[in-house]
C-alpha cells in the first residue's frame, strides 16, 4: 500500500489526518472501495475465482426459473381440469377385446352419468364430450386439421374456458340438435385467415355448422401432466354433443362417450369421491376396466413432489459449484495474505488491530463472492432464456430463488473468508515487516 494512500485516511481503521475520528461508515465503505481495487488489480485470477460461484449460482437460477415455470404450467393444466373434479376416460381397445368386453358393458355413456348424479350426493355439475372422426373440415375462406368435439353445454365452465367473442351453447342448441359451433383460436385462424370467423359457416364432413363463438387465447402448452393427456382446445372445433350423437357417425361398438367430468361439491376430499365413482362405474361396467378415473388434485399433488424431487437434485449440483467456488475464494484470499504481508504489518504498526485486518479480508471475501453472485443471477437468467427458446419450455422468475443465491454466496465468502482473515489478523507485524 503507498504512503499517499495512508496519508489522508486508513482504510482498515478508518482514522483520518485531521483526527476526525472513526465512522463505522467509513471504515466499512473504504474496505469495500480497497476490495474492489484489489480485484481490479489482480483482473485474471479474480476472474477464475469468479467462475466456481458465476456457474453455482447461474445453475440455481436458470433452474429454479425452469422449475417455477414448470409449476405455474402444471397449475394452469390443472385448472383446465379443474383441481375440484373427477375426470373419467374411456379405455381404448383393439377390435377383437372390444367385443368382448361389450358382452358386460356397454363402455362410457350418458347412463352413468345418469347414475352418478342420483346415487352420488357429493356431484354438483358435470360435463360430457365424444370426439368425432373427421374427413373434411373447412370454410369457404380455409381447411383446417383441427379435432372436432361434441361437448354438453357446461363444458366451457368445467374447463376453465373463456370466449373472446360470441356465445357458448345453450339448453336449446342440445333440445334442438342445432348446428353450431365454437372455434378454437387457432382453428378459428385455419378456417378464417382474413379474420371474421363469427357468424361464418364450416363443413364438417357432410354437415355445415354456423360459428356462434371464439375461445380466448389461453396461456400454457402442456400435452400432458404425469402422463394424462390435456385438451389441447386452441386447435379444436366444439360442436353441441347431443348434435353430434345424432347427425354424426360411428363405430357401432365405441362408446358413446369419450370422456365426462363430474364437479364436486365445496369440503368433498376428491380422494374418497374417486373411490365411491370407481366402484359406481364397476358395478354398471359388469367389473370390465374399461375406463380410468383422474384425479386432478392427486395429479397436482404427484407433479409437485416430482418438482421438489428435481428442484433438490439441482440444489446439491450447484451447491457442489458453489462449494468448489468457496475453495477458489479461500485460495486466493491465502495468496493474497502471503502478497501483502508485508501491507499487513505496516498497518499493525500504524495502529491497526487485529480485528480491524480480519475485517477487511472478510469484506474483501464477501464482495468476490457477492460479485460471483450478481454475475451469475444475470446468466443464470439469460441461460433460462436460452432454454426456453431453444427447448420450448417455460421459465418464470423467482425473487426467492434470487434472494436465496444471493444469501448463499454471501454465506460461501464468510465461510470461506474466516479462516484467511483469522491467519492474516494473527500475523505479527515485526515478522511481518521483515518480510517486507
Amino acid at each position: 500500500m503507498s504512503a499517499s494512500k495512508l496519508s489522508a485516511q486508513n482504510p482498515i481503521t478508518g482514522y483520518n489526518s485531521q483526527g476526525l475520528g472513526k465512522t463505522v461508515f467509513s471504515v466499512y465503505w473504504q474496505g469495500i472501495k480497497q476490495a474492489f481495487d484489489e480485484m481490479r488489480h489482480h483482473k485474471l485470477r479474480t476472474s477464475l475465482t469468479l467462475l466456481g460461484m458465476i456457474f453455482g449460482v447461474g445453475a440455481v437460477i436458470a433452474m429454479l426459473s425452469v422449475g417455477e415455470g414448470a409449476e405455474r404450467e402444471a397449475l394452469k393444466a390443472i385448472e383446465s381440469m379443474g383441481v375440484k373434479n373427477l375426470v373419467v376416460n374411456g379405455r381404448a381397445a383393439e377390435e377383437d377385446a372390444l367385443k368382448l368386453i361389450r358382452e358386460h358393458s356397454v363402455g362410457l355413456s350418458l347412463r352413468d352419468i345418469d347414475s352418478a348424479i342420483d346415487t352420488l350426493p357429493f356431484v354438483d355439475n358435470w360435463s360430457a364430450e365424444k370426439g368425432v372422426k373427421v374427413f373434411s373440415l373447412f370454410s369457404f375462406a380455409g381447411r383446417s386439421d383441427a379435432k372436432v368435439v361434441g361437448i354438453t353445454p357446461n363444458y366451457f365452465e368445467l374447463s376453465a374456458l373463456l370466449l373472446s367473442e360470441g356465445r357458448t351453447f345453450t339448453a336449446m342448441d342440445a333440445l334442438h340438435y342445432r348446428q353450431v359451433a365454437v372455434l378454437g383460436p387457432e382453428a378459428a385462424r385455419s378456417l378464417f385467415p382474413q379474420g371474421g370467423a363469427l357468424g361464418g359457416l364450416v363443413k364438417v364432413n357432410h354437415q355445415w355448422f354456423s360459428v356462434v363463438g371464439v375461445l380466448a387465447e389461453k396461456e400454457g402448452s402442456k400435452s400432458k401432466i404425469q402422463g394424462v393427456k390435456l385438451g389441447g382446445e386452441r386447435n379444436q372445433v366444439f360442436i353441441p354433443l347431443a348434435t353430434a350423437l345424432k347427425k354424426m357417425q360411428f363405430k357401432q361398438l365405441e362408446d358413446e362417450l369419450d370422456s365426462f367430468k363430474l364437479a364436486l361439491a365445496d369440503g368433498v376430499d376428491p380422494a374418497l369421491a374417486s373411490k365411491s365413482l370407481r366402484h359406481l362405474l364397476n358395478r354398471r361396467h359388469g367389473g370390465e376396466q374399461d375406463f380410468d378415473v383422474v384425479v386432478p388434485a392427486d395429479l397436482l399433488a404427484q407433479h409437485q413432489q416430482t418438482q421438489q424431487i428435481f428442484n433438490i437434485v439441482m440444489a446439491c449440483i450447484a451447491g457442489i459449484s458453489l462449494l468448489v467456488g468457496g475453495i477458489g475464494i479461500m485460495n486466493i484470499m491465502l495468496a493474497t495474505i502471503l502478497e501483502r504481508t508485508g501491507e499487513i504489518g505496516l498497518l499493525r504498526a500504524l495502529g491497526a488491530k487485529r480485528k480491524d485486518i480480519a475485517r477487511q479480508f472478510l469484506i474483501e471475501s464477501i464482495a468476490i463472492s457477492a460479485t460471483g453472485g450478481v454475475i451469475g443471477i444475470g446468466a443464470g437468467l439469460l441461460l433460462a432464456l436460452i432454454i426456453s427458446s431453444a427447448a420450448g419450455w417455460p421459465v418464470a422468475g423467482s425473487f426467492l430463488a434470487i434472494f436465496l443465491a444471493l444469501g448463499v454466496c454471501m454465506t460461501v465468502g464468510i465461510g470461506f473468508g474466516l479462516y484467511p482473515a483469522k491467519k492474516a489478523a494473527a500475523l505479527d507485524p515485526i515478522v511481518a515487516l521483515q518480510r517486507e
